[in-house]
C-alpha cells in the first residue's frame, strides 16, 4: 500500500518550494532515485514517455523499483528483464496494436519472478488523483463489475445520500515521478502541447518530480502563453532538456513514433534471449541518450519529425 497520506502530505509539506535554477544533467536529475522507490511514469503507452530517463536509470544499475503508469509500454518488459523490477503497476502492458499483448509480462508473472499489479485505468487515475488532492481514498464505481475489485486494494462502503454501493481507492504516493514534455523554463514551469494525459496529477502526489523537456525555453516564452502551463515551478525538483527525448515513441506535433523500431523489439522478444540483446545494444551498449539516438539510420529522426508536423497540417 505504500506511505499513508498522513506521511506523505508531511513529505510535501517541507519540500523546497523556491524558485530557482533547476537545470541539472539526466544522471544528476537521477541520483535521487533510490532502489526500492516507487516510479510514476508520465505519457501514456508510446506517447511521450520519458524513454532517455527510463533507459538512464537503467544504466545506473537501480533494483528493486515499483513502476506505474496510466497505460505501459515495453519499457515495463525492459525493467523486468534487467532486472530493475519486479512489481508492475498499470491497467495495460504492452504496444498493443499489431503488436499484441505483453508475452514478457506473462512470462514473468506466471513464473512467479514479478507481480503485476492491475487496475482500471480510471481507478489507477483515481489513485494518483486522491495522492495529488493529498486525502487517503476517492469514492468511484468503477471496478464494482470485475474481478479487479475482488483483487485490488479497494474497499467497499454504502453511499450515504443514495445507499448504494460504492467502491473506494486509496490515493498513490509515489516517490518519484518522471515525465517527458515539450519545453519548460529553467525554474520548472512546464508546457505540454496535446493530451496531458495523468501528468499533472502524478506530478503533485509524488515526493520528487524529475522532467525532461525537448527543450528549456526563457521563462517569459512560458509567461506569453502561461495558459498552456501545465504544472508549475513549485512543483518540479529537477529539469533536464533532452531533444527527442521520448524517441522512438511518440512526441505530440514534434515527431512521430518509429514503428519500424516496435517491429524490430517486437521480432527480437520472440526469439530466446532477444530481450537481453535488446538492452545489451540499445541500452548498456550506449553512454547515453545522444549515443542511442545515433543507432537509429540516418534522416530517421527528421522523418519522424515531419511525419507528425505533417499530421498537424
Amino acid at each position: 500500500m505504500g506511505k499513508s497520506f498522513v506521511e506523505a502530505r508531511h513529505d510535501l509539506k517541507f519540500q523546497d518550494r523556491s524558485l530557482r535554477d533547476k537545470r541539472l544533467t539526466l544522471p544528476e536529475a537521477l541520483a535521487s532515485v533510490a532502489d526500492g522507490d516507487h516510479i510514476a511514469i508520465g505519457g501514456c503507452l508510446y506517447s511521450r514517455t520519458p524513454l532517455a530517463a527510463l533507459m538512464e536509470l537503467l544504466r545506473m544499475g537501480r533494483s528493486d523499483l515499483t513502476l506505474s503508469r496510466s497505460l505501459m509500454c515495453y519499457e515495463g518488459e525492459l525493467y523486468l528483464a534487467a532486472g530493475a523490477s519486479k512489481h508492475l503497476m498499470t491497467s495495460w502492458m504492452a504496444i498493443g496494436l499489431p503488436w499484441g499483448i505483453s508475452g514478457t509480462l506473462r512470462h514473468y508473472v506466471e513464473s512467479g519472478a514479478a507481480e503485476f499489479e492491475e487496475w482500471s485505468h480510471l481507478a489507477l487515475g483515481l489513485r494518483y488523483r486522491a495522492g495529488a488532492m493529498g486525502v487517503p481514498f476517492l469514492p468511484t464505481v468503477t471496478m464494482l463489475g470485475s474481478d479487479l475489485h475482488r483483487h485490488a486494494a479497494t474497499k467497499e462502503m454504502v453511499d450515504p445520500f443514495s445507499g448504494e454501493r460504492i467502491c473506494l481507492v486509496p490515493a498513490l504516493f509515489p516517490e518519484v515521478a518522471i515525465v517527458h514534455v515539450h519545453r519548460a523554463d529553467q525554474f520548472g514551469n512546464v508546457q505540454i502541447d496535446g493530451y496531458p494525459h495523468m501528468d499533472a496529477d502524478i506530478v503533485k502526489a509524488a515526493r520528487t518530480v524529475i522532467v525532461t523537456a525537448e527543450e528549456i525555453v526563457d521563462t517569459e516564452e512560458m509567461r506569453a502563453d502561461g495558459a498552456r502551463t501545465v504544472f508549475p515551478y513549485y512543483a518540479v525538483d529537477a529539469v533536464v532538456e533532452v531533444p527527442y527525448g521520448a524517441y522512438p515513441h511518440e512526441m505530440y506535433g514534434a515527431y512521430d513514433a518509429d514503428f519500424d523500431h516496435f517491429d524490430t523489439y517486437v521480432g527480437l522478444t520472440k526469439e530466446e534471449g532477444g530481450i537481453e540483446r535488446y538492452l545489451e545494444e540499445f541500452v548498456f551498449g550506449v553512454a547515453d541518450h545522444a549515443e542511442f539516438l545515433a543507432t537509429f539510420d540516418e534522416g530517421a529522426l527528421g522523418a519522424a519529425a515531419e511525419c507528425a508536423a505533417e499530421l498537424l497540417r
